[in-house]
């Protein structure tokens, strides 16, 4: 669930957990994000003016467990279990609630309808304008004459009988807006809002100190690091590796690194660094790798992997050191 947030809305955002995954439905939260803290995430959402294609995406946007974590660590925003949240919004919801929510979206479903119609009737109208066909203002209804004692008689031969004008003629057949009688009648579109409150009341604040940390792999830490340098991070999955580190916005930048985090004692396969130094080389980005130096009290070790906020370590802006290297291909 989502909440409706201006760009510069009080934080914390909430992220939904669905699954093990971590969600944000709200567009203007995504935008939010974005722009001030760099998380982009991966849209999934079908657009539902091109529903048979892949290529663009829209709402929801799915965190990497790395993103949303960052966010919590930061007090950007919260977890909340989605599934819990609704259930127990829409059980508290009284009749008088529901019958108003109800009526908003009936309401907006009208307005969307109307809306529709009206542009309907504009292409319509432009249409007709270019093959030269004018339509003709919309004379007010004349009164139906009343019934003769001749047609009173004949009335049960005339249910029977065909009209008049049963087939209408060119003439008849020229294009009249619609009228208001009309347009009243239409039926309201469905709605589905992309927030899940209103109707539902925001979730307490109380969750951003109770909530565990999303898991995270053991490469979290070089995320991190590479987020406080000012990069965008992004799945690296189509090169083989864990991340693609953007020097600003990837709508605007092409990715600098592939970047692979691993432990301090952690051995590396020779083929892995080969690989990946050519690999980044060929696509014109450095092969970078790194992880947190080890220390023999290992205490900021707990303080990375740990499963609860702690908000005195994060105040205090406490951090492992971090030591990463950039491998190029050279060629022979």
């Amino acid at each position: 669930m989502a909440v409706g947030m201006a760009p510069n809305a009080p934080l914390p955002v909430p992220i939904s957990q669905v699954a093990g995954r971590y969600f944000l439905y709200d567009a203007d939260a995504i935008t939010f994000l974005r722009r001030e803290h760099n998380i982009t995430g991966v849209l999934l959402g079908t657009l539902p003016q091109a529903p048979q294609q892949n290529v663009f995406s829209g709402i929801p946007l799915e965190l990497m467990p790395e993103e949303a974590r960052l966010l919590v660590e930061n007090r950007v925003a919260y977890i909340i279990d989605d599934v819990a949240e609704h259930r127990n919004g829409l059980r508290g919801m009284s009749e008088a609630e529901r019958s108003a929510v109800l009526a908003v979206f009936r309401r907006q479903g009208s307005e969307a309808a109307r809306a529709a119609q009206n542009a309907a009737e504009k292409r319509k109208e432009a249409a007709l304008r270019k093959h030269g066909i004018v339509t003709r203002p919309e004379t007010p209804a004349e009164p139906a004459p009343t019934a003769t004692s001749e047609e009173t008689i004949n009335e049960d031969e005339s249910l029977f009988a065909a009209p008049a004008n049963s087939f209408p003629t060119p003439s008849s057949r020229s294009s009249t807006p619609s009228s208001p009688a009309s347009t009243s009648k239409l039926k309201p579109a469905g709605v589905t809002p992309a927030t899940s409150y209103p109707p539902l009341a925001p979730p307490s604040l109380h969750i951003l100190s109770t909530s565990a940390l999303p898991e995270v792999p053991l490469s979290y830490p070089l995320f991190r690091h590479l987020h406080t340098q000012g990069y965008f991070l992004s799945p690296g999955l189509r090169f083989g590796a864990q991340y693609m580190a953007y020097p600003g916005d990837p709508l605007r930048f092409h990715s600098h690194f592939l970047a692979v985090g691993k432990t301090w004692e952690e051995e590396w396969d020779l083929g892995e660094l080969v690989g990946g130094g050519r690999l980044g080389t060929g696509v014109k980005k450095g092969f970078l790798i790194g992880g947190e130096v080890d220390e023999p009290d290992g205490g900021h070790a707990r303080h990375a992997l740990s499963d609860a906020v702690d908000s005195d370590d994060i105040a205090k802006g406490t951090e492992r050191k971090l030591r990463a290297f950039c491998i190029e291909w050279s060629g022979m």
